[in-house]
């Protein structure tokens, strides 16, 4: 017994370092997996930002150029159109024309208000004009209702926005005009060479990224800002006229708390000016997250007045707004992985080894255990007629016996153990051939009484020998019933079961046995019936097993090596049929023969 024991050992040591390998491989995988599943994820995720910065900064371009593009003069509610851009802020004189400037008609929604501060801090705006340019502006370009409004909203503007607090966010004016005398210089609020160095020094240190291009990206969008607030600023808000000292810079996002604002430095013959207007955050907000509610259905829009360079890459170029992506579902799910395939594969591939390697190994330890336990029996059931043969040839050589009488019993015994020896290779040469498929076929479609017929008479004589008696009864269907059967297989599987019978039965106190045919539908059932001990529950499982008797169990049973019903059972379901055992009697033992009615 330590041999399996052994094999087993070995067979559980190799698939445990298997099953470790196979572990470690497919955690290195999962983990590979995941990181890829990750940056496909953040992939697609930046891919998204990127594209809804674009849309965003696409939409407010309009704005910021709009407004790029006033004039400086255009913050206050009236100028002299004879002036021609000069000397615009000098004060009106009697009899000059006066043109109503833009932002007093227009009403913009995305504008709360215009506002403009002077040198001395004074605040005023456009919308609101007062004395007797309120009259001329009631009278032919607004209403009273509109400029009231105006005047609210100018009242809660200057309790927000200090005027220094505003004057020192924005970037200081040129000195000089940029290239045309009288026009507006320009300053940009996000230099393109600055986000340039900023990507330098992103891959200086951990190469081209997400955050890297994404800088790049608003670098661009920044600089196409810059340069068409420049275009604007060159051919839209001035002409170049002589006038004296005018220079500036472009409209810059400013946020104040949570009021967001563009406004710019004005240098006009020596005093500073600060003009812009104040925006309507909630409104811009949602039209933006509208505009990138395909791409990012859970974004947000934050203000950023200060952010640091890996913060900048998800932040608008033309507004100080930090985009918050919010959850993204998702386009693909992680199990669609070809990694988690592969897994799956392998793992029902070396799990299906695993149990193939097993069941062949409990196969050919099953194999050689019942060949050793065949090899032991057998050597036992041919020691017992050998020894008998010895014996009485001896006797017989020897002369031991005198009378005639004791030489016929002496011959009798001779042959009964021939008998036996012949029995017992008969079946073992049938199952030999059973096994290895070359038993042939040789059925017959016969009556069953004629089928009966030819093996009663061998199925007689057993009984008689074993001392039993042997009773047949056939009732009118199944004598008349026409089956497909071997007659010499049909004879052996009888003649087992009978001699079974007079070997475990004989020592019943009813020594009877009974074989009993009847027809049930498509099957001829055959009962063989003996009134002996019957079968012990803890040989029912091994009962039609072939070899299952050792040395010790044929030595101390009945004679044979446990392979008359395992033979009998493979012989009756080669014609179509079954034997079984009928475990429903309790008086004996009960076997059943089917066989297929033609």
């Amino acid at each position: 017994m330590r041999r399996p024991w052994h094999v087993a050992l070995v067979f559980f040591i190799c698939l445990a370092v298997v099953l470790v390998a196979m572990g470690w491989v497919s955690v290195t995988a999962l983990q590979l997996n995941q990181r890829e599943v990750a940056a496909r994820q953040q992939a697609d995720l930046e891919e998204r930002v990127r594209l809804a910065l674009w849309r965003m900064d696409s939409s407010l371009a309009p704005l910021l150029a709009r407004e790029n593009g006033r004039p400086y003069f255009a913050y206050t509610p009236f100028y002299p159109v004879e002036r021609a851009y000069t000397r615009m802020f000098s004060p009106i004189e009697y009899g000059d024309v006066l043109v109503p400037s833009p932002l007093l008609i227009e009403l913009l929604p995305e504008v709360l208000l215009y506002f403009q501060f002077a040198p001395d801090g004074e605040l005023t705006s456009p919308q609101v004009p007062v004395g007797n340019m309120r009259d001329l502006a009631e009278a032919r370009y607004t209403t009273a209702e509109q400029i009231e409004t105006a005047a609210a909203q100018l009242q809660r503007f200057r309790s927000l926005i200090a005027w220094n607090t505003l004057l020192s966010a924005l970037p200081d004016a040129p000195d000089s005009p940029l290239t045309v005398p009288g026009s507006l210089s320009v300053s940009a609020p996000f230099q393109p060479e600055e986000g340039e160095r900023r990507l330098s020094e992103q891959q200086d240190s951990s190469g081209i990224g997400q955050k890297a291009r994404s800088l790049a990206e608003r670098a661009g969008r920044a600089q196409q800002y810059w340069q068409q607030a420049q275009e604007l600023t060159q051919s839209n808000v001035m002409i170049a006229l002589p006038s004296g000292d005018i220079s500036g810079s472009v409209m810059t996002p400013v946020w104040s708390g949570d009021v967001l604002l563009l406004a710019r430095r004005v240098r006009v013959d020596g005093g500073e000016y600060v003009q812009g207007c104040w925006l309507d955050w909630p409104a811009i907000r949602q039209d933006l997250l509208a505009r990138i509610a395909d791409l990012l259905p859970e974004a947000d829009l934050q203000p950023a007045p200060s952010t640091g360079a890996d913060e900048e890459s998800r932040q608008l170029a033309a507004c100080p707004v930090q985009l918050v992506p919010g959850e993204v579902r998702p386009a693909t799910s992680k199990l669609d992985s070809p990694i988690l395939l592969s897994l799956a594969v392998a793992w029902a591939c070396v799990l299906l080894a695993a149990v193939a390697v097993g069941v062949l190994l409990v196969g050919t330890l099953s194999l050689s255990e019942r060949r050793g336990a065949f090899v032991s029996a057998v050597t036992h059931e041919l020691r017992t007629p050998l020894t008998a043969f010895r014996l009485y040839t001896d006797m017989l050589t020897d002369q031991a016996a005198d009378d005639e009488e004791a030489r016929r019993r002496y011959l009798q015994t001779l042959s009964n153990e021939a008998g036996r020896l012949q029995h017992l290779v008969e079946n073992v040469l049938a199952y030999a051939r059973l096994e290895r498929g070359r038993s042939r076929a040789s059925a017959q479609r016969l009556r069953f009484d004629h089928l009966l017929d030819r093996v009663r008479e061998p199925l007689q004589q057993r009984a008689e020998h074993g001392r039993m008696d042997l009773a047949v009864e056939i009732d009118d269907a199944a004598r008349v019933a026409h089956v497909c059967a071997d007659p010499s297989a049909f004879e052996r599987i009888l003649f087992n079961l009978v001699d079974n019978a007079c070997k475990y039965a004989a020592s019943g106190e009813k020594r009877a046995l009974r074989i009993a045919a009847t027809r049930a539908g498509k099957q001829l059932v055959v009962r063989v019936r003996d009134r002996g001990p019957g079968v012990a529950a803890a040989d029912l499982s091994r009962l039609f097993r072939p070899f299952h008797k050792s040395a010790r169990d044929a030595a101390h049973s009945a004679p044979g090596v446990g392979l008359g019903l395992a033979l009998s059972q493979r012989l009756a379901r080669a014609m179509g049929g079954d034997l079984y055992l009928d475990e429903s009697v309790r008086d004996g033992a009960c076997f059943v023969v089917t066989l297929p009615v033609v």
